[in-house]
């Protein structure tokens, strides 16, 4: 995997303004097959496959607690507000935190993401397009 190249999405991802598609793209191009955002711990880890990763961290400021209780419909608004209406990556965050998102999976290869809550609460969303 490129550290490097992973490390530069991330830093897009937080800074805002780079299309998810762009950013997917560089990870592919990096190795990188999965990542699992992890807003209890405010870390990222991206995956190969085969057993190399590379973590990086949510330095935003102020985030809220994550929601005890799931709620689903919040997160699919928030999702949709970000892939219609080019959400920061930051106020997603905040609304996934505040919908009960414990953290997610997304599968590059499987072109879908996981969402989970601290119950065990989950929603999957396939990419944009599929």
């Amino acid at each position: 995997m490129n550290a490097d190249l992973i490390t530069q999405a991330h830093r897009a991802t937080l800074a805002g303004g780079t299309p998810f598609p762009q950013i997917v793209a560089q990870l592919i191009e990096a190795g990188v097959e999965s990542y699992h955002v992890d807003y209890l711990a405010l870390t990222t880890t991206f995956h190969d496959g085969v057993g190399a990763a590379v973590m990086t961290t949510i330095s935003y400021e102020s985030l809220p607690p994550v929601a005890h209780d799931f709620d689903a419909a919040s997160l699919v608004a928030n999702i949709r507000d970000s892939q219609q209406k080019n959400q920061h990556y930051r106020d997603f965050t905040t609304r996934a935190m505040n919908a009960g998102v414990a953290g997610y999976h997304a599968f590059l290869l499987g072109r879908r993401v996981t969402y989970y809550g601290r119950q065990g609460d989950q929603h999957t969303e396939w990419f944009p397009g599929d």
